[in-house]
């Protein structure tokens, strides 16, 4: 019996990847592929009726999911009413580190189980933060600019212009997940002292590599501070004025996990005044980030346009992960990143 698949991708997972993962990972199990393009990244995505983050729409699901059994994307929406459109829809599988483009309750009301791909870009986010990391330290951002413009600057050798050395430098992690135990190994090994504040974090999964305390000591003791928590209620805006303040003067502050764990008009008005030193940020609270944002004009930042994750073997990783759920499925195996489980009891 023939089993139809939607391998909806985009212009960074190409369909063609997730149908390519999909064959080797379903084996000889009979395949009726089907592939639909969303225009993402060219179009950004953003809210598709109740979920948060999304490409297309829900009539294109809806048409795509037809017949449908099951379905592999990375920003496909998974609304209550494609759920109600989609009777035949069996496994929802994206590729995102989070199943921020469905909606898990109308999932699970349907009996369709969510599985999503954690970690599938954690090497290279982590690498991207710390590229922004060392270029923050250094200047990097307005040496590049100056030089575009044809100004050779020989005062940034000058004391107080000077950027800063990793090695022997205080480093302030909050967050120590996939991402931020790479950012943390990486640190200690070019001789940095990494703290890290995260409740969640096992003692032993530090490892020597780095040291846990409160986020008031980690603020107060961290010339380098990077942000690598989740945006939950508690962690909404933790980093503002008060907690900037805290930082030395002349503190570098790095950003690749999310726009709404900062107060970035503090962040601007830290950079006027040399409280802050510099910034790399990779996330904003508006994306994308407007022509008239003050982060455009601060001195000593560097800025990227959310490509933290972006790399070519994220996207072969990304679609093996959701490919692999597929697999198990097809062979009555237990899902093993299942956001709903309680679908499958």
């Amino acid at each position: 019996m023939t089993t139809t698949v939607l391998a909806a991708g985009n212009h960074f997972i190409r369909p063609g990847l997730f149908t390519e993962a999909v064959r080797a990972a379903a084996g000889n199990t009979p395949l009726d592929i089907r592939e639909l393009r969303f225009d993402w990244p060219h179009t950004a995505f953003g809210p598709v009726a109740e979920v948060i983050e999304a490409s297309g729409s829900e009539e294109q699901m809806i048409e795509a999911l037809r017949g449908v059994e099951i379905c592999v994307t990375e920003h496909g929406p998974l609304t209550e009413r494609v759920l109600a459109h989609a009777p035949g829809l069996k496994l929802f599988c994206t590729s995102r580190g989070g199943p921020v483009n469905a909606n898990l309750e109308a999932a699970t009301r349907y009996g369709v189980p969510v599985c999503y791909a954690p970690g599938r870009n954690a090497t290279a986010t982590a690498e991207h933060t710390l590229t922004l990391l060392l270029a923050a330290a250094r200047g990097v951002g307005d040496t590049h600019a100056d030089l575009r413009r044809g100004n050779w600057r020989g005062d940034y050798y000058d004391y107080d212009n000077c950027g800063i050395e990793i090695d022997g430098t205080t480093v302030g992690l909050i967050g120590f997940g996939a991402i931020g135990s790479r950012v943390a190994g990486v640190l200690a090994a070019m001789g940095a002292q990494v703290l890290v504040h995260d409740p969640y974090v096992r003692p032993e999964a530090l490892a020597g590599r780095a040291e846990q305390v409160p986020l008031d000591e980690l603020l107060s003791r961290s010339r380098i501070v990077s942000l690598h928590a989740r945006v939950t209620e508690e962690t909404m805006g933790m980093i503002g004025r008060d907690q900037i303040a805290a930082l030395p003067r002349g503190a570098i502050l790095v950003n690749c996990a999310r726009g709404a764990l900062l107060d970035y008009d503090a962040v601007c008005d830290a950079l006027d005044s040399g409280h802050l030193a510099g910034a790399g940020f990779d996330v904003f609270p508006e994306e994308p980030l407007p022509a008239g944002s003050r982060l455009l004009t601060a001195p000593g930042v560097v800025l990227t346009p959310h490509i933290a994750g972006g790399s070519r073997q994220v996207a072969h990783k990304a679609a093996a992960m959701a490919a692999a759920e597929v697999g198990r499925y097809l062979r009555g195996e237990p899902l093993v990143h299942c956001a709903n489980p309680e679908v499958l009891r």
